[in-house]
């Protein structure tokens, strides 16, 4: 079970998130109860304490301390603020408008700024909400300090979260995930034709969320390690395990098949396995490999503290074994290549067992599992000497900077939904506007914004129709609307991750209660709050689509061009050092390109979107991220394999692979270049397949020890994909030259 949970919710990052929350509002209403505070300041309570734990981001203690005593601060002065101009319609409107162009703009200052932004506009919103008077004013800064306080104490004494903490579970996630991942190929070797696409579904899934933790992980190494040595250790470690892995998935594919299964199959959703083949299961091999992987599984799941003795040990020396040609049992020749990927996979096990355990006993190695020890040993020491590089780059200015853009866009929003929300309803108008503002919240394009407020307004109307039953059923016992209260804010925040509507729900059923508690509770003020979120959704589809717009398109292109660019540098450098350059950190550039490659899966989402009407586009989309995705893998491979090659004593320098990398690179280049500028003119160049290289008994064909088949596959892969994003970008491959005698 505790994997499980590790699994589902890596880092236990949205559990503590909700477990934070509720106890914060608990706590702020447990104090504000003792001292007999009316229902009004109840709820003002509770929406203080929530505001005053998820606005804080930063991910250092000291920092989180800063961020909340500056934002207790702000606080104070903003509900001042709406209280004292809510009497004044036209000068409250204009500072409530320029309060939330300053609140986006802040964002350009960090977490810190983007966190006191926040703050500064939901207490806002709170004196707006609780139709504070000036009267109310000191009883009112006594419930904000309430609930700062409450938050702090939850956040720093009952529910502490530091890096290292986090860090380490983490690293739990990322071991049982890939624990899963290794479940579903077992699943494989045992799935009929009729089931064989579902399990295929599920590999996809299970790839996808093992990347997804090692991309956490990289975004934690930080602050989580105090010394740069062992997060770069870590960090190389999680990304072997990681191409292992997918690499095994995509060898037990091609044992399925009747050919050698493309990359893309494991990326492309929809697409089917090659027919014509089916791994014989009930053999003897099919019996030894299924008990291999569940060996892997083992070796792969549990820390060393709980795997102790000599079984371990045997399970490990077996599967390490299979990393030499002699150990291989008879199959056909597919299935051999699968026992390779096992013994490759339960060495990079090791390798992350002992990032993450420390040194182990070794009395029990093998001969195959002490080679393996000293070579993950020798690449420890050229680790901790290798020098790290500083990315580089120039940041936007003036209205090209986003956070100005975003917030000019809000200012004339939330100005249109504030004419537009008064003339709904002159008491909640406010409603259009948070709608508005939380619509333009971490979107960057047109089409985003747009699927995200079709999403806030399918999650209002479920949560209205939620609300009109729990106020019904709830009627005035006020301690049980608020423990309702508390168990949606704690689905909110579990759930925001995962789905925006789903979110959007618990949060309009849970102000459903709260209307209750304040006796403003019909069910024309929830139709009200349907019109009004409407209403501020199409007010931010209009700023965004009129006021400097940034299209789907160009957003997505910009985006596309800078994956196209770090998948330059990726494979330049790899190949660079395969074929005897210098020594680069090519694990942090392979980390550059899969961050920008989930900055455009998540741009392309409108463009992917099930209700979109473009099917067509639709699918250009989606198999052009797919085709990335298997650029990406085929880079992080050769980055990985280029990383082995100081220490490793069966690869070395090759120059003969610096031509067919440069016309890789080239080829990365040209398709960048037209999909930046349209009106570029140039051609795909082709040349003669990397593969042929491996045919035995040509004069090209590589000494065993110089470049592995491996090597010149993944260069072969990657040569494929990067020609098959050629026809749906708009690009040719060159005109063959005309033959002559």
């Amino acid at each position: 079970m505790r994997d499980r949970v590790a699994a589902w919710d890596p880092g236990l990052i949205r559990l503590a998130a909700g477990l934070r929350t509720v106890v914060s509002i608990a706590l702020t209403l447990a104090v504000l109860a003792a001292l007999r505070a009316p229902v009004p300041l109840l709820v003002a309570g509770a929406i203080a304490a929530m505001v005053a734990t998820f606005a804080i981001t930063e991910k250092q203690p000291r920092g989180q301390a800063l961020t909340l005593a500056f934002g207790l601060l702000v606080a104070l002065a903003s509900v001042t603020l709406g209280t004292l101009l809510s009497q004044y319609v036209v000068a409250g409107d204009l500072f409530f408008v320029a309060l939330m162009f300053s609140a986006v703009y802040s964002r350009r200052f960090g977490d810190r700024g983007h966190g006191l932004g926040l703050i500064a506009f939901q207490t806002y919103f709170l004196s707006l909400f609780v139709h504070a008077t000036p009267a109310l004013l000191p009883k009112l800064y006594g419930v904000v300090a309430v609930a700062f306080g409450s938050a702090a104490l939850a956040r720093f004494v009952l529910l502490p979260q530091t890096p290292a903490g986090l860090l380490n579970r983490l690293r739990q996630a990322f071991r049982a995930r890939l624990a899963q991942l290794i479940d579903t190929q077992i699943e494989l070797l045992d799935a009929g034709p009729e089931d064989v696409e579902k399990v295929l579904e599920e590999l996809r899934t299970g790839t996808a969320r093992l990347h997804e933790t090692a991309l956490l992980i990289q975004g934690r190494l930080e602050d989580g390690t105090s010394d740069e040595a062992v997060a770069r250790l870590l960090q190389r470690r999680v990304a072997d395990a990681e191409v292992a892995a997918e690499r095994l998935g995509l060898l037990l594919l091609t044992a399925r098949s009747a050919e050698r299964t493309d990359t893309l199959t494991l990326h492309l959703p929809g697409a089917q396995l090659p027919s014509g083949g089916e791994l014989p299961v009930r053999d003897e091999a099919g019996a030894e490999l299924r008990r291999d992987l569940k060996a892997l599984r083992l070796l792969a799941l549990r820390p060393a503290g709980e795997a102790v003795g000599i079984a371990l040990a045997h399970v490990r020396n077996r599967l390490l074994g299979y990393r030499e040609e002699e150990n291989l049992p008879q199959a056909a020749p597919a299935v051999q290549d699968v026992f390779r990927g096992l013994g490759e996979t339960a060495r990079a096990a090791l390798g992350l067992r002992l990032a993450l355990d420390g040194p182990q006993d070794d009395s029990e190695d093998s001969p195959a599992t002490a080679r393996s020890r000293e070579e993950l040993e020798a690449e420890d020491a050229a680790i901790e000497v290798s020098e790290e590089t500083e990315p580089g780059g120039t940041e936007p200015v003036g209205l090209r900077r986003p956070t100005t853009r975003a917030a000019v866009q809000i200012a004339v929003g939330s100005s249109l939904a504030i004419l537009g929300g008064e003339l709904l309803s002159s008491q909640r108008w406010y409603w259009a506007v948070l709608t508005c503002w939380i619509v333009f919240i971490n979107t960057a394009s047109t089409g985003e914004i747009l699927v995200k407020g079709y999403r806030r307004l399918l999650g209002t109307v479920l949560g209205v129709i939620a609300g009109i039953g729990l106020a019904a059923l709830v009627g005035h016992h006020t301690w049980t609307a608020f423990a309702l209260v508390l168990l949606l804010v704690f689905a909110m925040f579990y759930s925001a991750p995962l789905s925006y509507t789903l979110m959007s729900f618990f949060v309009t059923a849970a102000l459903g209660l709260l209307y209750t508690l304040l006796n403003t509770y019909t069910a024309a003020v929830l139709v009200l709050r349907i019109e009004e979120t409407a209403l501020g959704a199409a007010c931010a589809v209009i700023a965004a689509a009129v006021v400097l717009p940034i299209r789907t398109d160009r957003r997505t292109n910009e985006l596309l061009v800078k994956v196209l660019d770090r998948l330059a540098e990726v494979t330049r450098a790899a190949v660079d050092q395969l074929s005897g350059g210098s020594a680069g950190d090519l694990v942090e550039q392979a980390r550059e390109l899969d961050q920008a490659l989930a900055d455009l899966r998540a741009a392309t989402q409108p463009l992917t979107h099930p209700i979109t009407p473009m099917r067509a586009r639709r699918n250009t989309a989606r198999y052009v991220v797919a085709l990335l995705e298997t650029c990406a893998y085929h880079g992080r491979s050769l980055a990985a394999t280029a990383e082995l090659l100081p220490t490793h004593p069966s690869i070395a320098a090759d120059p003969r692979l610096r031509g067919a990398g440069a016309r890789i690179v080239r080829n990365i280049e040209t398709i960048a270049a037209r999909v930046a500028d349209p009106g570029t003119d140039g051609e795909i160049e082709t040349g003669p397949s990397i593969a042929s290289m491996l045919e035995p008994g040509t004069p090209r064909t590589p000494r065993y020890g110089r470049v592995t088949d491996r090597v010149l596959r993944h260069l072969q892969r990657l040569d494929e994909a990067v020609s098959g994003l050629a026809r749906p970008l708009g690009l040719r491959p060159e005109t063959p030259p005309a033959k002559t005698r």
